[in-house]
């Protein structure tokens, strides 16, 4: 079974439906059945790349709030978070511009990496402050997680991948993705936003029945004697 997942790393419920996500898979015993590609979606990307407008200040802007009322908007987002095991940190997050960084999710799925650069991106924003905008930032998380620097410079130096990122874009305005996260399953099913935990199990339920999937086993007990490959314990 196929899940396609269009966000953003600056979108706050991107990160807890990511968090939504994998706990619905992991309880649902098809993880090993279940393909999860995250897919690129800009939130806005006329933020300059050396961004250093504070999200308090931005959320502001956005809809002409105080600062306190915007501080209060994002407790709320916080508490949120925190019921999926995220400690935001709002204080220090900054806006940033994220081309950059969807290009570079491109090269790590092509090297293998693209769940670790997911989750080291997201959680560099939320929970460290980073600016995520910045090449040096970008480049020194890449390395992190184990993605060829000499490529990572070289995307970073160039316009490679763009089109993949368009692509993606362009399939969510054709399929009516109007905002991030936004979840599919198996091309047939579509879950928009973090929703109750409760939906991703029973659409990840429906999908999997729907495709003919069989749950894997959980053994009981400790592993016994057993007989393999013309061998036996004894």
């Amino acid at each position: 079974m196929k899940i396609e997942v269009w966000s953003d790393y600056v979108c706050p419920f991107c990160y807890i439906g990511k968090r939504q996500l994998e706990k619905a898979i992991k309880e649902s015993g098809y993880e090993k059945q279940i393909e999860v590609e995250y897919k690129s979606f800009l939130l806005d990307p006329s933020t300059p790349i050396d961004a250093e407008e504070s999200i308090y200040e931005a959320l502001s802007k956005k809809y002409n709030l105080s600062i306190e009322e915007t501080k209060k908007m994002t407790a709320n987002v916080a508490a949120r978070a925190e019921e999926v095991g995220l400690d935001y940190n709002f204080d220090e997050m900054k806006t940033a511009n994220t081309t950059a960084a969807h290009r570079l999710a491109k090269l790590a799925n092509e090297q293998g990496k693209a769940p670790a650069y997911n989750e080291r991106l997201m959680k560099a924003y939320f929970l460290e402050g980073e600016a995520i905008g910045r090449p040096e930032v970008l480049k020194r998380l890449a390395e992190e997680v184990g993605l060829d620097i000499k490529k990572v410079e070289d995307v970073l130096s160039s316009h490679q991948f763009e089109d993949a990122v368009e692509a993606d874009i362009y399939e969510a305005q054709q399929i009516g993705v109007r905002g991030v996260p936004f979840f599919v399953f198996n091309n047939k099913y579509g879950i928009s936003g973090a929703q109750p935990q409760s939906l991703f199990t029973q659409t990840i339920e429906q999908a999997a029945a729907e495709a003919g999937l069989k749950k894997s086993i959980q053994l009981v007990g400790d592993e016994g004697a057993t007989c393999s490959d013309g061998e036996c314990e004894i």
